[in-house]
Order: C-alpha cells, then structure tokens, then sequence
C-alpha cells in the first residue's frame, strides 16, 4: 500500500528529494535517477510563472501559492506510476502538510531530506548563479523546515561528503537495490 492507504500503481516507487534550496537536491536527484535507470523531475519547472516572479522578487511562496504546485507534482508522480515508471522528483517539501499532498500520488512516495546546516547552504547559494531563488529567502525556508515524522517513510542524509557519497549513503539507508549493475539512462519528465 502506498503511505496514503491507496494501492501503489503496480508497485511503483518515487524519491522525493527535500530540503531547503541549495542543500544540492537537484545534483544528488540526477545522480540517483541515473544510477536506479528512474524517470527524473525537476519540481521547479512545475511553478507557475507567478510563483517564480514572486520568488524572484525576494518574497517567500505561501500555502495558497504550494498547493496547486504540489497538486501537479503529486499528479505527475502518479501519472508516471500509472505507467509503469519508478520516479525521482526534487521538492523542498518543507512542511508535513506538503509531503502529505505528495504522498496522495498512486504511489509508494519515500523522502530523502538532505540535511545541511544553514551556513553551508548560505555559502552555497552566494556562489550560485541562474537561479530564481536569492539567498535571502533561505532564512525563510531553514524556519519552515519541518523535519520528517516517525510515520513518514524517508531518511535524512547529511550533504557534507561528496556527491557520490550521499548518492551511495542515500540508497543505503532507503534500502534501495543500486541498478548499476544494469546501468539505464535515466529520463527526464517532461509535463506536457
């Protein structure tokens, strides 16, 4: 059974990869999505442009602005389980409430919150460029962040050690067989 009590389409699993912006979930997402052969999304590209204006004007994203986000991102999960599809998706899922709307997908939704302390992710996110999200919301989202739940199926991993480290820890502690002995290239979600 999926968390939410509804059946997982056909046994389809999805990671959501959580935290708050610049603790590295689209690197480690990538990597986990290409080395399980999973379909990988970018939960970014399913803002809104208001959504994105807004974020870009340095003003933090309410629950009326989340909801239809995350309404998409659940939809999305279980439209790729429906088909057959395993799934790795980026979300900062910060709040209980957000992952609860994710874990509504026709699937076995399981988290992976990667853990930092705010000033690595603070030095991380001055030397990033192209990106909507300023610096100067990460406050906003380290006091939003609330942590996963005992009922919440999900692990949380440090993002200190390299990459492929929290990539290997990541799996481990999942539980997650590493596909790399079949290596499939992983495909990336397209929302139309």
């Amino acid at each position: 059974m999926a968390e939410s009590g509804k059946p997982a389409a056909h046994g389809r699993v999805c990671v959501v990869v959580m935290g708050p912006s610049g603790v590295g979930k689209t690197t480690i997402a990538r990597m986990l999505a290409e080395r399980l052969g999973w379909t990988f999304a970018e939960a970014d590209e399913f803002h809104p442009k208001a959504n994105i204006e807004k974020m870009s004007a340095g003003i933090p994203l309410d629950d009326d602005d989340r909801a239809p986000w995350l309404a998409l991102i659940r939809d999305w999960i279980g439209d790729e389980a429906l088909h057959g599809r395993d799934t790795v998706v980026t979300c900062s899922a910060l709040k209980r409430r957000y992952r609860d709307v994710l874990r509504e997908a026709v699937a076995h939704v399981r988290f992976l919150a990667l853990a930092a302390e705010p000033a690595l992710i603070e030095a991380r996110l001055a030397s990033r460029t192209g990106h909507y999200m300023p610096a100067s919301l990460l406050a906003s989202q380290f006091a939003a962040l609330e942590p996963l739940e005992d009922d919440e199926d999900g692990v949380a991993v440090d993002v200190g050690p390299p990459p492929e480290a929290i990539v290997r820890d990541a799996l481990a502690a999942l539980g997650i067989a590493d596909a790399a002995r079949s290596p499939v290239v992983a495909k990336t979600a397209s929302r139309t």
